[in-house]
Order: C-alpha cells, then structure tokens, then sequence
C-alpha cells in the first residue's frame, strides 16, 4: 500500500495554515488584532513547511500546489480587504492581485509543460533575477516577507498605528513606520513578478514553437 500523501507533515501544516488564513479572512472586518496574528501565524507555517517536506523527505506535487494557493489566495483575500477599506487606491490593489496571480500561474504552469518538478527550477539559468530570487533562501524570504509585512501594516494602520515615536517634531506610529520601511520590498517584489511573467511567457512560447517544429 503507497503512502498517504494527505497526511505529510508538510502537508498538515499546510492544512493549518489555511485554517489560520480563513480565521484571519473571519476577524478581518471587525478585530483586527486577532485577524492580523492569524493571518501572520499562517505566513509563519508557510516558512516551516518547505523545510519540514525536506527534513521527512515528504516533498509532493500535491504539496507544492497547496503551498502555492494558500499563498496566493491569502494574499489576494488580504488585498481584497484593503481595496474595501482604502477605496482610493482599489486600483493599485486590483494591479498587485492581477500581476502576483498571473505571474505564478504562467510561471507555475510553464514549469509542468517543460517537464520540471518544481516551479523554482524552470530557465533560472538564462534569468539572474530569477536565478538568485529563487535560489538563495535569504533573498526569497526577504522578498516574501518583507511584501507580506508591508499589506499587514497597511491593514493594521487603518485601525491603529500602533505606539508613537517622535522622528524630530512629528510622532509616528510604530505600524506606519513598519509600512514604510517594507514598501520598497513589496515593490521589489511586484518588479520580480513582472519579471516571472515575462520570463514564463516566454517559455511558454518557447515550448510553442518546439511543438510545432515537430509537427512540421
């Protein structure tokens, strides 16, 4: 009898982290304090998760597409929320979900066509943002959570910014700073995803034109 591939231990986590995620999702509107610790308590398991497939020698596909969901589909429902309580910059909300979405998508996708087992291993040779984005665990988790902080911030400064500090004559709070200081990150990060779209498009492409050089 094969193994149960549910019942991973990477995969368990990744299915607490979706509780977690739907708990934040639930206190969003109203407590904002608990929604925020769960929503940050789910980002904290995606950290662990890959280095628990690696530690049991549990990585799975299944697992892989499961991280990449949450990941996705956390994200997008925090924006969503910020498109509701800052409805002057919907629009830059509506672009963050449409290139964070689109570009791991394309970029998940083209790596199943090319026959690769990972999201992560597709063309990063002949792409040097990519290359160190993906490869060097240091930058992808400063990325990450640096543009994860700053939407956090964003939420938790509509509601309060948190205890003040005085930056010469001006008091500000703590939570805004935070917001500020991760900004450049999450911009970053929005420039790599445009970059993976890019990338994925044209491997994609690429694997067109190979298909229909046999055909011929």
């Amino acid at each position: 009898m094969g193994e149960n591939v549910f019942l991973f231990i990477p995969n368990i986590i990744g299915y607490a982290r979706i509780v977690f995620a739907f708990l934040s999702f639930y206190f969003m509107p109203y407590d904002y304090i608990t929604a925020t610790w769960m929503y940050l308590l789910s980002g904290f398991l995606d950290a662990i998760d890959g280095h628990a497939a690696r530690y049991f020698n549990q990585s799975s596909k299944f697992g892989a597409m499961l991280d990449q969901l949450t990941d996705r589909c956390a994200t997008m429902c925090l924006l969503v929320t910020l498109a509701i309580l800052y409805p002057k910059y919907t629009l830059f909300f509506q672009i963050s979900m449409t290139v964070d979405i689109a570009s791991h998508w394309m970029h998940l996708h083209s790596a199943v066509l090319a026959g690769q087992q990972s999201h992560k291993a597709i063309d990063l040779e002949g792409n040097p943002i990519l290359r160190h984005y993906y490869t060097n665990r240091v930058i992808l988790f400063i990325m990450c959570a640096g543009n994860e902080l700053f939407y956090c911030m964003l939420y938790l400064c509509y509601f309060n910014v948190g205890r003040t500090v005085s930056l010469g004559s001006t008091p500000v709070g703590l939570a805004t700073i935070v917001c500020l200081l991760s900004a450049p990150i999450a911009i970053i990060k929005t420039g790599i995803s445009v970059v993976q779209l890019y990338a994925a498009s044209c491997n994609m492409v690429a694997i067109d034109v190979k298909e229909r050089g046999k055909s011929d």
